[in-house]
């Protein structure tokens, strides 16, 4: 969700690390961004999940590559 959100407000996500245990938002503004995101008209709660599932693993997997670090990288993947 954290993520989501800042997709949305157009904010650099490069730089932008999840903060365990912090709370943004309602319940309801984390579902109406999953449902806006998930690429699924009407989904199903299971369909929800594996959207909400994967996007966290991929998320956990960027921030823990050495190559999505920006301090690593610098500018040369800048975007990526």
């Amino acid at each position: 969700f954290q993520y989501l959100k800042r997709f949305d407000r157009g904010c650099d996500l490069d730089t932008f690390w999840y903060e365990a245990l912090s709370v943004e938002g309602s319940p309801a503004e984390c579902l109406q961004l999953f449902l806006l995101h998930c690429g699924v008209v009407d989904p199903s709660w299971a369909e929800l999940r594996n959207f909400t599932w994967f996007l966290n693993v991929q998320l956990r997997d960027c921030e823990a590559s050495v190559f999505c670090n920006p301090d690593f990288v610098r500018d040369t993947l800048n975007g990526f």
